[in-house]
């Protein structure tokens, strides 16, 4: 397809700020499509599309991260090469998220509602959950911490498990993140805008640019952690994939990037620790 001919594996490592403008585009075109053309349905489909339009790409940069393992024995040079894959994924998500937060804000209310309907469910559902437990336990920032923690590793588990089975299936898990942090960002700034009803002219021009960031900042502080530790699981699972496929079980190859995968794993692990740190105790204080 068209899309997916703009930029390789290699390319894209080398120039990731290209990747950024590659998951506004990838996005767009998803959010054009689907209110186009499945318009009642536009809410999945806004994410389904996105990920078919991201596929190849993702599945090109595994490729190149899979043969770095192989070449690389050094366990430590070897994290910091995967590092310009894992930055081009967040790249790619920061687009997505840019591109679908910008959608919910200036779209009319009756097309947001079609567009992120199952996203604005999941986050109500989430803040349903949040504040019954809250209610009814009493719970204290611990618990509030565990029950993020291990949500946390629930989602990261999937996206290792979706990478594994599907070689570059935890990108579907991803841009549905993607989806749902736009939600909230979009719905934090509208709800901001609201307040300020009375400003008018170029002052609320600055005031959308404004809630648009600080919405953006309340929900990244936090999330860019969460979602570079699945970057790393899904690494992790594509790596293990790939090595089934391509070689045996006996071959020093298999066995590098099953050792490499591990350590990736267990990275992902820690950082989905510190990003629940943030979670609770961080964001909380700053917004």
């Amino acid at each position: 397809m068209v899309l997916e001919s703009l930029m390789g594996g290699v390319d894209a490592e080398e120039k990731p700020y290209k990747v950024f403008l590659l998951g506004i585009l990838y996005a767009t075109v998803a959010i054009f499509l689907s209110l186009w053309i499945f318009r009642s349905e536009s809410s999945l489909v806004l994410v389904f599309l996105t990920v078919l339009a991201s596929l190849p790409l993702v599945y090109a940069t595994l490729r190149l991260e899979a043969n770095k393992t192989t070449k690389e024995k050094t366990e430590l040079k070897l994290m910091k090469q995967h590092w310009s894959g894992i930055k081009l994924f967040i790249y790619l998500f920061m687009g997505y998220v840019i591109a679908m937060s910008v959608a919910y804000i200036i779209l009319p209310t009756a097309v947001v509602g079609d567009l992120f309907s199952s996203q604005v469910a999941t986050i109500q559902s989430i803040n349903s959950d949040i504040a019954n437990n809250g209610a009814s336990g009493g719970l204290t920032s611990t618990d509030f911490f565990s029950i993020i923690v291990m949500n946390n590793f629930r989602v990261l588990f999937f996206c290792v498990f979706f990478s594994f089975f599907f070689g570059a299936g935890a990108i579907f898990i991803l841009t549905w993140n993607a989806s749902v942090i736009a939600a909230a960002v979009g719905s934090y700034v509208r709800n901001g805008i609201a307040s300020y009803a009375t400003v008018v002219g170029f002052t609320k021009i600055a005031t959308y640019f404004q809630l648009f960031v600080l919405g953006t900042l309340r929900y990244m502080t936090h999330g860019i952690f969460e979602i570079l530790a699945y970057f790393v699981g899904g690494l992790a699972g594509g790596l293990i994939s790939l090595g089934i496929l391509h070689y045996k079980v006996n071959d020093e190859k298999f066995r590098l990037l099953m050792k490499d995968s591990i350590d990736l794993i267990l990275v992902a692990m820690l950082i989905v620790v510190i990003a629940g740190v943030i979670e609770v105790w961080v964001t909380p204080a700053i917004f």
